[in-house]
């Protein structure tokens, strides 16, 4: 569910009419939904109600200083894969021991701003990155608070790009081999092993893939305590799907997620950690889109809007689907063309959408891209030297910008130019 609606032929955004925020900021422009966020979140707090849980935010999806500040004073912890999405959160007011610092690649620096800022946990990828975490903890007189991300191979069915759960992902120690490591981890005079941390992909649909390697992870926290760690939270990463196409079957709700999740590793008094993003921000985000121009091609034709691929990049990425609606309601029973739906950036890639049903549109016509709460502005480019596009924050009747568009010369003058030229 989210708060998008059409009223009196026109769609808002709770009770903002999506007219009037165009007319006031430009097009195009995200605009998200404060009740769609807070309840999404509110959803899964409430799905893991009776375990000791944190549901930490995961930043990836939606970075906005605003969006965070609202998870933040709804009680949500953050998983953040850079240092800059840490500093971000600590601007926020998230304190230090409700952040997560996941990736694949974290740097000896990044490790010490983290450690001297405070932080929950380092979900641990790698043998290399154990080793660097140690000797920064020891240097600093502290010890780090790790979980190793384990490798459960489990196949997430879903898009191969967006895979981090079997054995060919960069992602993780296989499970088959993590218990050398942890012992290593046991050792060291810089760390303290806290847990076991699993993240097996994104935008998964089916409840079974979770459920396979939350069996797993069950299994080696038993096999862990028996070698003598202190096994005391699991992360379970994110990765609940959302419902880009209306007309397709919803994914699993969070209540039944939360149901798989205490069902598999409930009995073993751990306190668990989920890092939902998408499902949080996806559906609070909503893309909107002017009409430049209606192009009739040689056998079809192409609806041309001011947003491009590097305003979103996901169906140019990813293939994927985006439902794209017109802001003014079509009347009941109005006629349909199929059309392309495309941006004016110079690339072939640069396309929405192919064979969509549209109602007809002109110049000046706005179109919303639903479900664009999530991989959207934060995946964003300045591509075809385009500025990047407004964010809008809508609560009740009020909105505001809460990431303004840079003027080109604030762009341009971005760069510098060396005298020598």
């Amino acid at each position: 569910m989210d708060h998008f609606l059409y009223r009196n032929g026109v769609l808002h955004a709770e009770d903002v009419p999506v007219t009037e925020i165009a007319s006031a900021v430009g097009t195009p422009f995200y605009a998200y939904s404060t009740a769609t966020l807070t309840r999404h979140f509110k959803l899964f707090d409430e799905a893991l109600d009776g375990m000791d849980h944190l549901v930490c935010f995961a930043m990836k999806s939606n970075s906005n200083m605003a969006v965070i500040k609202l998870m933040g004073e709804l009680g949500a912890g953050m998983d953040v894969v850079s240092i800059g999405e840490y500093l971000r959160a600590k601007a926020a007011g998230v304190p230090g021991d409700r952040i997560v610092f996941s990736g694949v690649g974290k740097t000896r620096d990044e490790m010490r701003v983290a450690l001297e800022g405070g932080i929950r946990q380092f979900n641990v990828e790698s043998e290399p990155e154990l080793e660097a975490l140690n000797e920064v903890a020891v240097s600093l007189g502290v010890k780090a608070p790790i979980a190793l991300r384990v490798n459960p191979d489990v196949d997430a069915k879903t898009h191969a790009k967006i895979a981090t759960g079997k054995s060919e992902n960069k992602f993780g120690i296989p499970i088959a081999t993590c218990r050398d490591v942890y012992k290593r981890a046991g050792e060291m005079a810089g760390i303290d092993v806290v847990g076991i941390d699993v993240h097996i992909g994104s935008q998964l649909t089916q409840l079974e893939p979770f459920e396979l390697a939350f069996t797993k992870v069950a299994e080696l926290t038993e096999t862990l305590r028996a070698d003598g760690h202190n096994i005391r939270r699991l992360d379970l990463g994110g990765g609940l799907g959302i419902p880009y196409e209306r007309s397709n079957e919803a994914p699993p709700l969070p209540v039944e997620y939360g149901e798989m999740v205490k069902r598999t590793v409930g009995h073993l008094g751990c306190e668990i950690e989920i890092e939902p993003g998408r499902l949080i921000s996806g559906n609070a985000g909503i893309l909107v889109s002017s009409v430049i121009y209606l192009k009739h091609g040689e056998g079809r034709d192409f609806l041309i809007v001011d947003a491009a691929m590097n305003d979103l990049v996901r169906p140019s990425m990813y293939d994927a689907h985006h439902d794209i609606i017109p802001v003014v309601e079509a009347e009941a029973g109005v006629e349909q063309t199929k059309m392309d739906i495309v941006g004016p950036v110079c690339e072939t890639g640069d396309t929405f959408a192919k064979g969509r049903d549209m109602p007809e549109l002109g110049e000046g016509d706005l179109v919303a891209f639903r479900s664009a709460g999530a991989y959207g502005a934060v995946m964003a480019s300045e591509y075809n030297s385009r500025p990047l596009i407004p964010e809008v924050l809508v609560k009740d009747d009020q909105f505001a910008v809460i990431r303004a568009r840079p003027s080109f010369e604030e762009m341009i003058n971005r760069d510098s130019i060396p005298e020598w030229i």
